[in-house]
Order: structure tokens, then C-alpha cells, then sequence
């Protein structure tokens, strides 16, 4: 009996890329595809951008790995850039965003256990999604992420998303709460976006009880949204961010970042990783903030965002089986009343990629340097494709 090779964790689409340049790819056959999921948010400088190109060779011939236990100047001067753009005071690193959220929840139950509560739990919201790691999809509100995988991690209390008032009533009822872990923006739950007090009311409340807020900006981090983070469209700040996908531009990197009492947590033992921050994934992660911030790419999604934002809506408006078209900077999403799979192969053979989550939205995350007329190109292919696939072309 023959075996694939591969163990069989994807779906994949029948394409396979060799190589890319800004917001294009080519496959196999030399077919040319515009891109505008980028390798679900990671690519947000596009493919083979110079600058990262550039810092991965220099790095790669000079120094790739030596491990944790010796200094790292790239590391050191990578987690000074983070928290001069974030106001966070200290930086963890490793390999990826569910790395990264798995140092948050670590780091939570030690401060938990510091205060002297015997089995600390963290309050996570239902549709979120924080990784695949036994921790992170435990704290992940997806029961299809769970099946198979029991039993889980305990220790985790769900409440529905943008819900201040079922946040508070677990409050009043648990005394072993030690922090909130959310997306300040549902990703894989399908770019939902809630009410402007939201976070807001999350931070008055972990306040008030002493809780750590734990915000995972692994895919709206970095200038997608419009800022450089997303909690900052509500001008608050967190006490650990877990980050990742963008960081890298497609080299494997994470960070976990922490403020105040946080920050102060973990000591040498608590935690590590082998490959985490090491002078190759650093040096890249360097050049693509220089890029992000040289070309002002947080106000590129935003003015972007909102061009395709009222492109989908007017094109859009009144289709019977949309529901919503919703965004912030450059992390969109067309909603329908019913699965839309079929869209993903659709628009690969009109050349563009797209993704759909949660059975029935249409998710865009195109690179932060796409041009008006790439963004134009999107948002036009995307609208003829949703108004075929429902019958109202």
C-alpha cells in the first residue's frame, strides 16, 4: 500500500507557486495570479521584497543560529523596535503565532499562581482562534478546532465576542480569573469587528479586578488595520501581545510582548525556545519594521482598505445573499447566507487568490504594498465573482 508523503493536515488547492514578486505570483505552468490573501496575512511586504531579500542574504552568510544561551544583538535590538513602537517594556521570541500565545497563557498562570491562586483560569471568547498547539486550541472558541483532540487544556472560561456584560457576570461569580485572552478582531472567525467599546470595557474591567488583558494581534498586528497595532484604534494598551504572522514577511518568527507587573513574570527556567529570535528571523523581522515605517504602510491600509471597502459596498449593495461587507485597513470580508467555498476555486481560474473562512465569508488580506490599481483589480474580480456565485450577474 502507498502512502503520500505528506501527512494529509491540507486541503490544497490545485496550484503550486515557484515564485512571487511584490503582490504576484507564478505557478508551475508560468500562470500569473494576483495575490490578496498573502499567505493568510504574512506576506504584507508582498513577495521577494528587496529589503527583506537583501537582510536574508547578508544574515544568512554572516551568522544564521548560535541558540538562547548566549547574547543575541539582533534579538535585543529587534525587542527595543517592538516596544518603542508598541510601549510594551519587554519582548519573548519565538517561532509563531501559536507559540507566541502559548508564552501569553504561560506567562498568565505563572502571574496567576504568583498571586497565589491555586488553578487560574483565563476568560477567551467563542469563534476566536489562537492556534493548534493543546493550549492554543483549548483556548480557541471553535469546536471544530477541539474534535479529536480531548481533553483539552483546562482552565480556560468562554464567553461570547463583544460581550462586556457576560465578562462581567463571570466576574462576579469566579475568583480565579487572571486574565482575558482576545482578538481585538476575529480572523479566522471572519474579520468581525466589534462595537468601538469593546476593548475599551475589556481593559476597565481587567483593571478593576486585576486581571491581565491579553490581546493576540498574530494577524491584525503591523500595520494591517490601519495602525500599527489594532488595539490602538481604541487607545488602549494590553498588558501581553502575543505577535507573529507579518513579523517575518514569511521567515517563521513570533513575539510575545509585556508592560508593567507582565513584563516582570517570567524569570530564567520559566520559558525558551531553541530557535526563537535567532540572529537569521531577527535581522529579517528588522527590515520588514524599517520598510513598514519608511513607506508608511499603516496609512497605506487604512486609505486602501476604506478604497476597497466602498468599491465592495457599492458594487455589492442590495445583492440578495450578502449580508455584510465589512473591514479595517486592509482585513476585509464579504459575508453571505451561505457556504461560498466554491469562490476559492472560482477566482483561481480568473487568477486571484482569495480565502474563505468560517463555511460563508470571503476574507482579503492583500500585501500592504498592492497599488490602487492591484486593490481596484481585487475588489472588481472579487464583486463579479460573488454576484455569479449568487446568481445576480
Amino acid at each position: 500500500m502507498t502512502h503520500e508523503p505528506l501527512m494529509q493536515t491540507y486541503a490544497r488547492s490545485p496550484v503550486s507557486f515557484v515564485r512571487g514578486q511584490g503582490a504576484r505570483l507564478w505557478d508551475s505552468d508560468d500562470r500569473e495570479y494576483l495575490d490578496s490573501i498573502s499567505g493568510i496575512a504574512v506576506c504584507a511586504l508582498g513577495h521577494c521584497h528587496p529589503a527583506v531579500t537583501r537582510a536574508l542574504c547578508e544574515q544568512a552568510s554572516k551568522l544564521v543560529h548560535t541558540s538562547n544561551l548566549f547574547g543575541i544583538t539582533l534579538q535585543q535590538q529587534l525587542a527595543e523596535r517592538l516596544c518603542q513602537l508598541s510601549r510594551m517594556e519587554s519582548a519573548f521570541f519565538c517561532n509563531s503565532g501559536a507559540e507566541a500565545v502559548e508564552a501569553a497563557i504561560k506567562l498568565a498562570r505563572l502571574y496567576g499562581h504568583r498571586r497565589k491562586i491555586r488553578n487560574p483560569s483565563i476568560i477567551v471568547v467563542e469563534d476566536s482562534f489562537h492556534g493548534r498547539t493543546m493550549a492554543t486550541l483549548s483556548a480557541t472558541g471553535n469546536r471544530k478546532v477541539h474534535a479529536g483532540f480531548e481533553p483539552l487544556v483546562q482552565g480556560f472560561r468562554r464567553v461570547p465576542y463583544d460581550d462586556l456584560q457576560a465578562v462581567r457576570q463571570v466576574a462576579q461569580h469566579a475568583n480565579d480569573i487572571v486574565a482575558v485572552l482576545v482578538e481585538p478582531i476575529l480572523g479566522e472567525g471572519g474579520i468581525v469587528i466589534p462595537q468601538p467599546d469593546y476593548l475599551n470595557g475589556l481593559r476597565a474591567l481587567c483593571d478593576e479586578h486585576h486581571w491581565l488583558l491579553l490581546l493576540d494581534e498574530v494577524q491584525t498586528g503591523l500595520c494591517r488595520t490601519g495602525k500599527w497595532f489594532a488595539h490602538q484604534h481604541s487607545g488602549i494598551h494590553p498588558d501581553v501581545m502575543s505577535l507573529a504572522k507579518p513579523l517575518g514577511n514569511g521567515l517563521p518568527i513570533g513575539a510575545c510582548l509585556a508592560r508593567g507587573d507582565a513584563a516582570e513574570v517570567f524569570q530564567p527556567g520559566n520559558h525558551g525556545s531553541t530557535f526563537g529570535g535567532n540572529p537569521l528571523a531577527c535581522r529579517v523581522a528588522l527590515a520588514v519594521l524599517e520598510v513598514m515605517e519608511s513607506e508608511g504602510l499603516a496609512d497605506r491600509a487604512a486609505n486602501l482598505g476604506q478604497r476597497m471597502l466602498s468599491s465592495l459596498r457599492e458594487a455589492l449593495n442590495n445583492v440578495a445573499g450578502v449580508k455584510q461587507v465589512r473591514g479595517q485597513g486592509l482585513m476585509l470580508a464579504v459575508e453571505l447566507d451561505r457556504p461560498c467555498g466554491k469562490l476559492v476555486t472560482a477566482a483561481l481560474e480568473r487568477s486571484l487568490l482569495i480565502n474563505v473562512t468560517v463555511e460563508n465569508v470571503v476574507r482579503l488580506l492583500p500585501p500592504l504594498i498592492i497599488t490602487e490599481e492591484q486593490a481596484d483589480q481585487i475588489s472588481r474580480t472579487v464583486s463579479e465573482l460573488v454576484k455569479e456565485f449568487l446568481g445576480s450577474a
